[in-house]
């Protein structure tokens, strides 16, 4: 359960961190991050929330709550307008559901379910600001220039931080030993 276990203190406080080193590792990797024409856009928020989908193990982390949450603290901080974070984050919770459903669970599917996500949230971020005016890159530029990097920082993060988090969730998921 839920309520009972050191998730209830570690998973908010986890997503918290996430947020904020988003922010922090673009600002201060910003030449590296953001060199012209490449961007690689920084996103632990989702490395923490399909790491938590997979490893809660039978404790039910209210994800879904939590994704609207991080999505309005994530529009609010850096656009300081409700927008897009809020639906896309609990979409790419709802799509690790969906995909988590018809496959086994091991270190290769996690990678290949979190890149299926990245590329989704990523393709609709680009699709909606293209649709308002504000991304002016093409398609192909996009994909290059900026997909394509996003989803090789991303992924050095997964890997890097896979084994650190899969202790640390299951460790706190675990309401046995309390």
């Amino acid at each position: 359960m839920y309520r009972l276990s050191r998730l209830k203190y570690v998973f908010p406080l986890g997503l918290f961190v996430a947020l904020f080193l988003d922010g922090s590792l673009s600002k201060v990797f910003a030449d590296f991050f953001f060199h012209y024409p490449y961007a690689m856009v920084s996103q632990l928020v989702i490395v923490w929330l399909v790491c938590a989908y997979f490893f809660e193990g039978d404790v039910q982390i209210p994800l879904m709550g939590f994704a609207v949450a991080a999505g309005i603290v994530c529009d609010l901080y850096y656009s300081g307008i409700l927008g897009l974070f809020m639906f896309l984050y609990p979409m790419v919770v709802g799509l690790t559901k969906l995909l988590a459903k018809y496959m086994t669970p091991s270190f290769p599917i996690i990678i290949l379910i979190f890149l299926i996500d990245m590329v989704v949230f990523e393709l609709f971020n680009y699709w909606a600001y293209a649709a308002i005016g504000i991304a002016k890159v093409g398609l192909t530029g996009f994909l290059l220039d900026t997909l394509l990097p996003t989803l090789a920082l991303n992924l050095v993060y997964l890997i890097v931080l896979y084994l650190p988090l899969q202790k640390l969730i299951t460790w706190a998921a675990d309401t046995e030993r309390r």
